[in-house]
């Protein structure tokens, strides 16, 4: 009887005695049960989705992360220089957009939502000469 004791805690039978397959190893700390969900094909410990199935959990040295957030692609198209680019070009438009305001260039309704990172809002008319001399120098 001690062979099929260790059969069935290593074993889980589904589907109608048609699929076997490994349990997870897993074991309750309240109960000390074992758990008794099939274990992932690609765990190395056998443990189920919930019990740390198999997949890494990344880079965990400062270089690897920092080797994976420099290769990092959003949506396969643009990286994190591009964003940089765009967020830059996007506090500039809106500080543009207040020195419309400030000089009474325009009526229209100011830009709704969150202002892009590396916006500081243009208040005075020394602020427009700054953001006409940081245009020109780019």
């Amino acid at each position: 009887m001690q062979n099929i004791g260790e059969f069935f805690k290593h074993t889980l039978i589904t589907g109608a005695g048609r699929i076997r397959c490994a349990r997870c190893t897993a074991q309750s700390s309240r109960t000390k049960l074992q758990c008794g969900r099939p274990a992932l094909k690609t765990s190395k410990t056998q443990k189920c989705q919930f019990h740390g199935g198999g997949l890494t959990s990344g880079k965990q040295t400062l270089e690897g992360r920092i080797r994976i957030a420099a290769a990092h692609y959003k949506h396969g198209e643009s990286t994190n220089a591009a964003r940089a680019e765009y967020s830059r070009s996007s506090a500039t438009l809106s500080k543009l957009e207040d020195t419309m305001h400030l000089l009474k260039m325009t009526t229209a309704p100011r830009t709704r939502g969150r202002k892009p990172n590396g916006y500081k809002p243009v208040r005075s008319t020394h602020d427009v000469i700054e953001l006409v001399l940081d245009i020109e120098k780019h």
